[in-house]
């Protein structure tokens, strides 16, 4: 999936469900910008969302979504949604993921 077009629609859709970053870094990760939807999204907000992206570009969403953004029941109603009942588990953080820059 490529980036999403910067739209004024999606800009404000994207100020309000990623806080935290701007726009443009939000929308330059569909993935990370679906599951912060799929998760935070108002219905308002998704009506403008599925103008630029399909049913297949949500799945996808699913299928690579990062660990510790969907919640249960969102993953569980997406899944449901989108016909791929029933869902597998939610993607977890492993510690051994992550990189610490410890030294000894």
């Amino acid at each position: 999936m490529d980036t999403l077009p910067l739209t004024e629609d999606l800009t404000q859709v994207a100020e309000r469900i990623i806080w935290f970053d701007t726009p443009e870094k939000a929308l330059s990760d569909p993935i990370m910008f679906l599951n912060y939807a799929m998760r935070y999204a108002l219905p308002e907000d998704m009506n403008i969302i599925r103008h630029y992206v399909s049913d297949e570009d949500l799945r996808e969403a699913l299928v690579k979504a990062h660990p510790g953004i969907i919640d249960d029941r969102s993953w569980a109603y997406w899944h449901l949604k989108l016909d791929m009942y029933p869902p597998p588990k939610l993607p977890e953080r492993h510690l051994e993921d992550v990189t610490v820059g410890i030294t000894e």
